[in-house]
């Protein structure tokens, strides 16, 4: 429960602290202030949505959502890198017409807010820093970036104050948003990736099929599918051909597939020479059956 809280702390600091940002980017005129308003508001929107996800996420499974709701709480991690790729675009756009037209800036107040945005994000991360899920993930990195941002944004003003090169400013924004933008994209492609169904990194199916076929008694290994829910939970099915008692073998294959870090598991069992009914001999039973039945 304590990541939810932290979420929502989290939120609330950051809404409160675009407002007031933005109110001081526009006193002191600087676009990496305004920029930065912007993108907190982003934030503070997503870690908003990522706190109803992330709640709606802890369901229990249920009819409806047979394999739990935690897809939610990923859901939570897309809208939230979305606002952030959007954002950083906006910013770059922003900076590019300010580098066009300069524009005059109140140093020392810009150095003020700096100060205030580096502390108040700072906690905001120290917040969000626990929790494993893609969600929180996503919610934390806005947060060091934040903090990022700010560290550059006092640099910039300090500098500026004392060289009077305004130009800096917008040039500042453009390398956050830029460094935004490639770990917005990275985090989209994990995303993405789930969504897609792929195999989850870090676990080799030929690797998984040999350590299965050396327990004694697996004789074969089929249709092995292996997915994750949220990038923590990994899900898999497979096909196993056996000569041996059926939970026995379950019970090994289970737990040689916790130490590959799959957690819920289902297995189909089939003794040796039971998959003829792949071939003609399907039919002979059925007819055989058929007989049977007559006779009686």
């Amino acid at each position: 429960m304590k990541t939810e809280k932290n979420i929502f702390v989290a939120f609330l600091l950051n809404l409160a602290f675009s407002i007031f940002e933005f109110v001081g980017g526009i006193i002191t005129g600087s676009v990496a202030i305004v920029s930065d308003a912007i993108h907190d508001l982003g934030d503070a929107t997503s870690i908003g949505i990522s706190y109803i996800l992330e709640k709606k996420s802890k369901r229990q499974p249920d009819d409806r959502y047979t394999y739990g709701y935690l897809r939610y709480s990923v859901l939570g991690g897309m809208i939230t890198t979305l606002i952030l790729l959007l954002g950083s675009i906006f910013v770059i756009i922003n900076a590019i017409e300010r580098i066009i037209t300069p524009v005059s800036i109140n140093y020392d107040g810009m150095i003020i807010f700096a100060i205030v945005g580096v502390i108040v994000n700072f906690i905001a991360a120290h917040l969000t820093r626990e929790g494993d899920s893609i969600n929180q993930k996503s919610v934390n990195l806005h947060m060091l970036e934040d903090v990022l941002g700010w560290v550059v944004v006092l640099v910039g003003a300090i500098v500026m104050k004392f060289t009077d090169i305004s130009i800096i400013d917008p040039i500042m924004s453009i390398l956050v948003a830029l460094f935004i933008l490639k770990n917005a994209v990275c985090q989209l492609g994990e995303v993405l990736k789930l969504f897609l169904v792929k195999t989850p990194s870090g676990i080799e199916i030929d690797e998984v099929k040999e350590h299965l076929l050396e327990i004694d008694g697996v004789v074969d290994v089929r249709h092995i599918h292996i997915w994750s829910m949220d990038g923590v939970r990994n899900y898999a099915t497979m096909h196993v051909v056996t000569d041996m008692e059926t939970q026995l073998i379950k019970r090994e294959i289970r737990e040689e597939l916790a130490e590959h870090g799959i957690s819920h598991v289902t297995i189909e069992t089939e003794k040796v020479g039971e998959d003829c009914y792949m071939e003609n001999c399907h039919i002979e039973h059925i007819e055989r059956a058929h007989h049977h039945h007559h006779h009686h």
